[in-house]
């Protein structure tokens, strides 16, 4: 093949199959990942092909699919397979998390993370007022499990150690709540983060960042999923965040269960 028609060919390619397909690791099927909560509902696999994207898919039943997955847009891309529910009213607003949760009865604020089901709810007064996908610690690096409070908050925060794949940027943890610092001084965070649809972090919670993903990987166009920030401003308010670093006294508990699939 003479260059310039190489030229062209990578020039197309990229085009048909954007740089969020591109990764250093290889994609797995959300179809592979059961959680607790799959067997009340029927569902069948799915497998994304060219030129599909899930909005074109589903229509304005997109984000009620890729909660249901536990996935966002960047990685539900031609060749990964998903789960799609036989009917899909049974996924309408989808959360795993109890609506009412007795611990929390009497904190105005409480976060309760099922590992089990990679979710997350907010509640008030014992009541779930919202809930969100996770994206928690893989094999060797688990999230660590019990009861743990906000510490500190940072809505630029950046990692320390790891960096955006074949760059040199720190990864962006935006939106960060600081819920535990290990033995070692390994400090976990629950912040803003790719979320592909299985546990694949170094032990932190990541929730939906599409306004990240789009500012360093050019997509999605239009930022739609922020749970990150929902879940950032419901803890700070009504303090106002002027983008630093803070501790926080008697910050929100944060409750860790489950074993992540």
């Amino acid at each position: 093949m003479r260059r310039p028609y190489l030229f062209l060919f990578i020039v197309l390619y990229l085009v048909i199959y954007p740089a969020h397909v591109w990764s250093g690791h290889k994609v797995k099927s959300p179809c592979k990942i059961r959680y607790p909560s799959d067997s009340g509902i029927e569902w069948e696999c799915r497998r994304i092909k060219k030129g599909e994207r899930i909005e074109n898919l589903f229509g304005d039943r997109w984000i009620d699919i890729v909660r249901f997955n536990r996935i966002d847009r960047r990685h539900a891309v031609p060749g990964v397979s998903i789960k799609v529910p036989k009917r899909l009213k049974d996924i309408e607003n989808f959360s795993p998390m109890p609506h009412y949760y007795e611990p929390a009865r009497d904190e105005a604020k409480f976060i309760l993370i099922d590992l089990s089901e990679q979710f997350l709810g907010a509640y008030e007064y014992g009541r779930l007022v919202f809930s969100t996908p996770v994206a928690s610690g893989e094999k060797g690096n688990e999230t660590p499990v019990g009861d743990f409070r906000v510490t500190a908050y940072n809505s630029r925060h950046r990692s320390s150690l790891y960096f955006i794949e074949k760059t040199n940027i720190p990864y962006p943890m935006h939106y960060g709540l600081r819920f535990h610092i290990s033995k070692d001084g390994v400090a976990y965070w629950i912040h803003g983060r790719d979320v592909p649809g299985y546990p694949a972090s170094h032990g932190c919670v990541g929730l939906y960042d599409e306004e990240m993903q789009k500012r360093y990987y050019k997509y999605p166009a239009e930022p739609k999923l922020q749970d990150s920030k929902r879940l950032f401003e419901w803890v700070l308010y009504p303090v106002k965040d002027d983008g630093r670093f803070h501790t926080i006294k008697d910050g929100p508990r944060v409750k860790i269960i489950g074993h992540a699939p």
